[in-house]
């Protein structure tokens, strides 16, 4: 190897010395190169390829990755899902090079301020001995100076010997320095605060836990299968059902039979969640509404005692439905068993602008949303609810026809309605009540209309079976017509309620402002005719303890209070607007309601104040919403109060508004039916001594 690389090495120093010498002369930069290159010799290995220009000049492209290249890419798993096995696709490519474990200690934490106060120790304990050890010195070269001055004095000895044991006693335990106070920290307060802090306080609930069941299955692909051809087979038997149904079956439209089908599909699904999510809906509406269940359940206007005859409404929930908004509340019924249940009859009172109608439940336990919803093609003008059977609600529509829902069945449309073959009323039907059952224990109502008619209503084998009780006529309006014949204007009924005692008995107010005091026996004359309003007479109300008292109001602005046995009227109230409607109180013989069209509720208690009401309170906050209906709770002290948007106002009265007898100590207080009739009695008894005087 030695004689075949000297002749090179030889051409590299000539090369050299020539590039110097040219460097030396002058020359430009590139020359001799040529030189150079010619002396240069290649060595190439034996093994290596002959590339052309081409594949010489052809670029390669490499890209780095952060990829570990030891890191395994084959690893495989089993697939319990598929039942094999699969490869993973994600490898951990992270290769840690260098890791060491730190000893670092923050300064905050409990071992950094015993580090930091062991240090301060050491470097004072080192500058003390410093001192002391300069104090020493000082001491040695002064101490045989003051020997020789005072020799034989005793009194140094102490003071040395002192001296030394206090230099001991510093050694053994030098001076800590003082710890400085860091300001400005976290945890730095710099004066005390002089306030209490009233302490936490928790209210928690605790309830019985739901029942619990732990359940395990495997969904094999045979049980799939099994599934699939029950799916299958019902399929086949419902297209089975609808090819053996009669002509008259099939006029139902595909519409109807597929939404069948898929209720009847859905219906394993939703029949277990409904009642569930029903109290879960429930529940977060009680959470919503919680403030205003609080004051319905616990506040009393404290105001009240400070006023001796005056009371307050607080509003509570309001309901309201979208499907509703432009329908008048025409209509209002609690329901007789289930306390916070009520119903809301939608129409309207234009009769320019007559539409659709809406039969709405509502509940307090659920303030957002209806409980049940109908609809019908005609507006809905009045409703009542079965005392027996709450689930039985009859109205009477605009357009003269009368229904009956049933609850218990999902259908929207009514179980019962009349038509034109079963005698149904020409005109709107303005109020509807349901009366005891017949001989046969059949069903009954009575219902009264525009068109002058009372008819009865009898469920007889699925089928409603009218009879026209008495027909209103207007006395003294008798004409005699062509040929003799003697012709009658009719009157138009727009109220009537029946005696709590006397089931034959009742009143009947018209548009002409009588009221008729009618039999069921009688239906060719009345029984008595009080002159009552100017106007229309809205509603007439016998009282739920007195049974010879009934109230009317009117369109007159005028609501007055009757004794059935006399025909001038015992009390009278004028409300600068016309009265929609009127209520008595379940709790009192003497308190009563009234709500007029600018907006107003009016709380009356006779046996506080004979003369004007001691609340009137604005309702509707807009001028152009009118009240339409007002009915009191059963038991809770509240009212719902409809306006002509088709709004529902829930109100709750102060404690002036219901006075109950005052408790005395020792006495028992009489409370009952008989009290509130002898109250009332006692009220009417100074009317009729004073009106002969008058």
């Amino acid at each position: 190897m030695a004689p075949k690389q000297q002749p090179r090495r030889q051409s590299i120093t000539v090369s050299r010395g020539a590039r110097k010498r040219d460097e030396d002369a002058g020359t430009e930069v590139g020359e001799g190169t040529d030189e150079w290159a010619q002396s240069k010799a290649t060595v190439r290995p034996p093994d290596q390829l002959e590339l052309t220009d081409a594949e010489l000049k052809e670029e390669f492209t490499r890209i780095l990755t952060a990829n570990n290249p030891h890191a395994p890419q084959n690893i495989v798993r089993y697939s319990f899902k598929e039942g094999t096995y699969k490869l993973i696709g994600f490898v951990n490519q992270m290769a840690v090079h260098y890791s060491q474990v730190g000893n670092l200690i923050p300064k905050d934490s409990d071992e950094g301020r015993r580090q930091h106060y062991r240090d301060g120790l050491m470097a004072g304990s080192q500058e003390s001995a410093k001192v002391i050890a300069s104090e020493t010195e000082l001491l040695e070269e002064e101490g045989p100076k003051e020997a020789e001055a005072e020799a034989g004095s005793q009194t140094d000895v102490p003071a040395a010997e002192a001296a030394e044991k206090v230099t001991e006693e510093e050694l053994i335990t030098p001076k800590q320095p003082e710890e400085r106070k860091l300001t400005n920290q976290f945890n730095f307060s710099e004066r005390a605060s002089q306030t209490f802090n009233n302490p936490l306080r928790d209210r928690e609930c605790q309830m019985e836990p739901p029942p619990r069941a732990n359940f395990s299955a495997t969904a094999n692909q045979w049980e799939i299968y099994d599934a699939y051809v029950e799916e299958l087979e019902k399929q086949e038997k419902t297209k089975e059902k609808e090819k053996t149904k009669t002509p008259v079956a099939k006029k139902m439209g595909k519409m109807a039979m597929r939404k069948m089908t898929s209720v009847e599909s859905q219906s394993d699904d939703i029949t277990k969640v409904t009642q569930a999510a029903k109290i879960v809906e429930r529940m977060v509406n009680q959470n919503t509404y919680d403030d205003i269940a609080q004051d319905f359940k616990y506040y009393e206007d404290a105001a009240d005692e400070y006023r001796e005859q005056e009371g307050t409404l607080l509003p509570l929930w309001k309901f309201q439905n979208d499907k509703a908004k432009r329908l008048a509340v025409t209509a209002l019924c609690w329901n007789p068993k289930y306390k916070d249940l009520f119903a809301v009859g939608h129409g309207s009172y234009d009769f320019v602008k007559q539409s659709r109608g809406m039969l709405l439940f509502y509940s307090m336990k659920n303030p957002s949303f209806p409980e049940y919803i109908f609809s019908s093609d005609s507006g809905i003008m009045c409703l009542d609810i079965h005392v027996d059977h709450p689930y039985l609600v009859v109205v009477g529509h605009y357009d003269g026809n009368v229904a009956i829902y049933n609850l218990k069945k999902p259908q929207s449309q009514p179980a019962f309605r009349s038509s034109a073959k079963s005698g149904k009323h020409t005109d709107p039907v303005w109020q509807v009540k349901w009366q005891k059952d017949d001989m046969d224990n059949n069903l009954n109502f009575f219902s009264v209309s525009s068109d002058g008619r009372i008819v009865s209503w009898t469920l007889v084998k699925s089928e409603l079976v009218h009879t026209d009780v008495i027909k209103l006529k207007v006395e003294g309006s008798t004409k005699e017509g062509q040929d003799g014949l003697q012709l009658h204007t009719v009157g138009c009924g727009t109220a009537f309620d029946f005696h709590k005692e006397i089931d034959d008995m009742f009143l009947v107010g018209t548009e002409e402002g009588k009221i008729y005091k009618c039999s069921k026996s009688y239906s060719s004359q009345f029984l008595d005719t009080y002159d009552a309003h100017n106007m229309a007479v809205d509603a007439v109300s016998w009282n739920p303890y007195h049974t010879k008292v009934f109230m009317s109001c009117s369109s007159d602005w005028t609501v007055k209070i009757w004794d059935h046995t006399i025909k001038t009227p015992m009390f009278i109230y004028d409300l600068n607007s016309a009265v929609g409607d009127v209520a008595w109180a379940p709790y009192s013989s003497t308190v009563f309601a009234a709500v007029t069209t600018n907006g107003k509720t009016h709380v009356f208690d006779l046996s506080i104040n004979k003369y004007e009401a001691i609340c009137n309170q604005p309702v509707v906050a807009r001028k152009k919403n009118k009240i339409t209906h007002v009915q009191f709770n059963p038991i809770h002290p509240i009212i719902i109060v409809g306006d002509d948007r088709g709004h529902v106002t829930c109100l709750k009265l102060s404690p002036n508004l219901r006075k109950m007898p005052k408790e005395k100590k020792g006495q028992d207080v009489q409370k009952g039916p008989a009290v509130e009739i002898a109250k009332l009695d006692k009220l009417l008894n100074l009317v009729r001594e004073v009106k002969p005087k008058i």
